[in-house]
């Protein structure tokens, strides 16, 4: 943690010297879900590599880049891969793609992944609306000194998920005849899948879906006051559902006969938002 603050810094003067001016929107992008930036128009890209004291994704179907331009109409911010727990990243690099959209102005971030089905009335393909989640699971997000910059020690995690964005995402999905599920997303430390026991236990504690990712960068905006719309693409029914085993290329398979209505669906959501 040390100097961290004062290199994330560095890393948004190097972003904001290749941009045009301010995203009011920031996205991130879950596995298999990146073809939604091939819709940015007048777009910039910027690698992570190329980003000072930034880290890089390592995770198939990830880019690794940040992209900026116009999606709706609406000048955001993607996150064209993330940066997981089980990548061996501390949690301060975890949630650095959310500080940075905090830092560029950004008002609000969409939050997409990839998720197993928990709930048994879900099938491969549901887009899942989060409006809630469990996360004890792996240390906090914030575990460490506070950066009183972007808010207070402790702070309320009752209202993560936005009420009007998920208001503005509901009467969407009415308005294109798209049936979205809502629920209550579990995150797990992977890199591994579940067990079928553990997948159990998640369901006794009201978990909808499951997935690696997601929940550090929502107590990060939660902490910087950023308004958060998450949501999962089932791309698989978690451990033990069905009998066959779980693995990532299942995940992109599904995320990408998804893609054309996902795509759609968040771009009609951006434009009202």
């Amino acid at each position: 943690m040390d100097n961290y603050y004062e290199n994330l810094l560095k890393s948004v003067e190097y972003i904001k010297s290749k941009i045009k001016k301010e995203p009011v929107l920031g996205i991130v992008l879950g596995s298999g879900l990146g073809m939604l930036a091939d819709n940015i128009e007048d777009r910039i890209e910027i690698d992570y590599h190329d980003i000072p004291n930034y880290p890089v994704s390592t995770i198939p179907g990830h880019a690794g880049k940040l992209i900026f331009g116009y999606l709706s109409g609406k000048y955001v911010a993607c996150m064209a891969g993330r940066f997981h727990y089980y990548e061996g990243y501390e949690m301060e690099k975890i949630h650095i793609g959310v500080r940075t959209f905090k830092l560029l102005g950004a008002e609000g971030v969409i939050i997409t992944n990839a998720a197993g089905g928990i709930n048994t009335s879900f099938s491969e393909g549901t887009i899942m609306l989060i409006n809630d989640h469990i996360g004890f699971l792996a240390p906090s997000a914030l575990r460490g000194p506070n950066i009183d910059e972007f808010g207070d020690r402790f702070f309320d995690m009752s209202k993560v998920y936005d009420k009007d964005y998920l208001d503005k995402a509901r009467m969407v999905a009415k308005r294109i005849g798209l049936d979205v599920k809502e629920g209550t997303y579990m995150f797990f430390k992977g890199p591994n899948f579940e067990t079928p026991a553990e997948i159990r236990a998640a369901r006794i504690l009201g978990a909808d879906a499951a997935g690696m990712s997601t929940v550090p960068e929502v107590v990060a905006c939660s902490h910087c006051n950023l308004k958060v719309l998450g949501m999962s693409v089932i791309t698989n029914m978690a451990a033990g559902i069905l009998d066959k085993k779980l693995n990532h290329e299942e995940v992109m398979e599904t995320a990408n006969k998804i893609r054309a209505v996902f795509v759609e669906y968040v771009k009609e959501i951006v434009r009202e938002l």
